[in-house]
């Protein structure tokens, strides 16, 4: 069984393979910049989370290690695209909202009233705030996982995808993606 942990670090597994197909003629597929991809998946225990991490301005890469995972609890969280002050300051928000409710009711918030807040908040603003989110976490009904537009409406799939490279990454998870994953 090949090890799925090879450690930290660079891996060049594939050079020897990709000198090979060059040299015998077979060009190799150019890698495209999409802007941000962030994604999420349920499995049979749990969820996964996936964000890549630069932050550009059009052609610009402005920073190589943005931050697109934020916390919301200590089960839950959320991966943005769109504009990062946007998605930082929702989800700084909705943590901050979603501690409050924790302490008031003296529950473990739900990953559902952490949807509803931020629907409602991003409803309320009609699209103007540009944050559009995966949100993810395990709560006392299960694994649960939403996406939340900048315009407020929500959906609740197996699989997600946002973000200019989603329809790459949904390309994947359509091909590849079974139930109960292991």
């Amino acid at each position: 069984m090949t090890d799925l942990y090879r450690g930290s670090g660079f891996d060049f597994s594939n050079a020897v393979r990709n000198n090979h197909l060059e040299s015998k003629g077979i060009h190799l597929p150019k890698a495209t910049s999409t802007g941000t991809t962030i994604v999420g998946c349920l499995w049979k225990d749990g969820i996964v989370l996936g964000a890549d991490t630069r932050a550009t301005e059009g052609p610009i890469v402005a920073d190589k290690n943005c931050e697109k995972i934020h916390y919301i609890s200590e089960s839950i969280r959320c991966c943005g695209a769109g504009t990062a002050a946007d998605t930082e300051f929702t989800t700084a928000l909705i943590s901050s909202n979603i501690e409050m409710h924790a302490l008031s009711t003296g529950r473990k918030p739900r990953v559902v009233t952490a949807m509803t807040m931020l629907k409602q908040m991003l409803f309320r603003h009609q699209g103007h705030i540009g944050a559009a989110l995966v949100l993810g976490g395990v709560d006392a009904t299960g694994p649960q996982l939403f996406t939340v537009h900048p315009h407020g409406s929500t959906d609740k799939l197996p699989y997600v995808t946002m973000g200019s490279g989603s329809l790459a990454a949904m390309a994947v998870f359509e091909s590849s993606w079974r139930k109960d994953l292991e």
